[in-house]
């Protein structure tokens, strides 16, 4: 691991020599457009009035559906399947499992609810995200808030039956995404990312919490792989969308820092995640599977990076960001089966 460190921060150095570029000039102080006047929502448009009523209701779930994230719920519960399967071996419960993906789902769509509606006047600035319900005025944000409330008081209702831990480590979760991260890190400092990678987390520290009742060290470190993932998949999406978080007001990396500053950052972390991941193995019984899918995958990963620094494209920025979800993905499937399997 020593070895391999070194190798990823010489790595680091080298491209940024070789591809890094002196022309650029970093917004240091990202300026938004004007902000929408407050207190100027316009009413929700009506439907059109060539819409049956079928229509007009599967438009309406499909907006809510779309409040909730439904692209982040997969990983996220997989990253709590990998902890639960850690903690409990063959010997993990249906009942567990149900109680805390059924949990994890509806907090995670709590958590996208609210984000939606606290960042309702941001999202209209920016391309990626002017189409929004509550942005386009679908849905009423008084709506959008009680439906938050609920989808909360639900998750919180399950993770309670599995036991008071699950419980507070969801309510943590759905807090720290919505009011910390949302309202505090992401506006206000260029670590967002960084430390936004708690949110992504603590479903591994609510996984291993629902089988043992505690925070185990193995918890902790598979939490840890998921905290240093999260800059090495999320910064390519950031030099992929720059100029739209420049004009949302962001202080991503690549607005405040540079694009090659924050490419060398993405080696730095990525070299980070596949250490913590022989550091899981080392604490576990986690087996040949789980080894071969990290150094196979995190290879691919390492590849796509630096195939970005020669690129500098945004085709290489996604081919990137797609690599990091396949990883991990990836890694988390051969934790479940290498636990629960073999």
């Amino acid at each position: 691991m020593g070895i391999f460190t070194a190798f990823v921060l010489a790595l680091a150095w080298h491209l940024e020599a070789e591809t890094g570029s002196d022309d650029e000039d970093p917004v240091r102080n990202p300026s938004p457009d004007p902000m929408p006047a407050e207190g100027a929502d316009e009413p929700t448009p009506s439907p059109p009035a060539s819409m049956t009523a079928r229509e007009r209701l599967l438009a309406t779930a499909s907006a809510y559906v779309r409040l909730t994230k439904p692209r982040l719920m997969w990983l996220l519960c997989l990253v709590a399947a990998a902890a639960m399967a850690l903690a409990a071996g063959p010997q993990l419960s249906l009942r567990t499992v149900l109680l805390t993906l059924g949990g994890g789902v509806l907090a995670i769509g709590s958590s996208g609810t609210f984000n939606h509606v606290l960042e309702r006047d941001v999202d209209k600035r920016m391309d990626r995200t002017s189409d929004r319900p509550i942005a386009t005025h679908q849905i009423p944000v008084r709506n959008a808030m009680s439906f938050g409330v609920a989808l909360a008081v639900a998750s919180l209702a399950l993770f309670w039956l599995v036991n008071p831990l699950a419980a507070a480590l969801g309510l943590a979760a759905i807090l720290f995404y919505s009011v910390i991260y949302t309202l505090v890190l992401k506006p206000n400092t260029v670590q967002n990312t960084v430390l936004g990678g708690a949110a992504g987390a603590l479903p591994a520290l609510i996984g291993w919490a629902a089988v043992e009742g505690a925070i185990g060290l193995p918890g902790l470190v598979l939490a840890g792989v998921i905290f240093l993932w999260t800059p090495a998949h999320f910064y390519n999406l950031a030099l992929a969308y720059k100029d739209d978080y420049e004009a949302g007001g962001f202080p991503m990396m690549p607005v405040v820092r540079g694009e090659t500053v924050t490419r060398k950052h993405i080696v730095y972390y990525l070299g980070a995640t596949l250490v913590a991941s022989g550091v899981l193995a080392a604490l576990t019984s986690l087996g040949a599977l789980y080894s071969l899918t990290s150094a196979a995958l995190g290879a691919v990963f390492l590849w796509a990076v630096v195939r970005l620094h020669r690129e500098q494209t945004e085709q290489a920025a996604f081919r990137a960001f797609h690599a990091s979800n396949a990883y991990l993905g990836a890694l988390l499937l051969a934790v479940v089966v290498d636990a629960l399997v073999l």
